[in-house]
């Protein structure tokens, strides 16, 4: 698993997101995740629904992911 794998695990489940991904060592991420489908959703939501287009991949390839969750709104500001 790499960041690009991440990348298009996020921006297919997703909708209209832009995930930006980063690692140092394939195990360890960080992702900038934006999408108009965060709107009116909690912090807690939103990671959720990252985690969701992860699938199992959180379990086992991917061991620790850092993450930040903007609508084009906030990413604005």
């Amino acid at each position: 698993m790499n960041s690009d794998d991440i990348k298009i695990l996020i921006e297919t489940s997703i909708k209209d997101a832009i995930a930006i991904v980063s690692s140092d060592d394939n195990v360890h991420f960080e992702a900038v995740v934006i999408s108009p489908a965060f709107r009116e959703k909690s912090l807690i939501q939103r990671h959720q629904m990252v985690y969701g287009s992860l699938g199992g991949k959180m379990q086992s390839e991917i061991h620790a992911l850092s993450l930040t969750t903007l609508t084009p709104k906030e990413n604005l500001a």
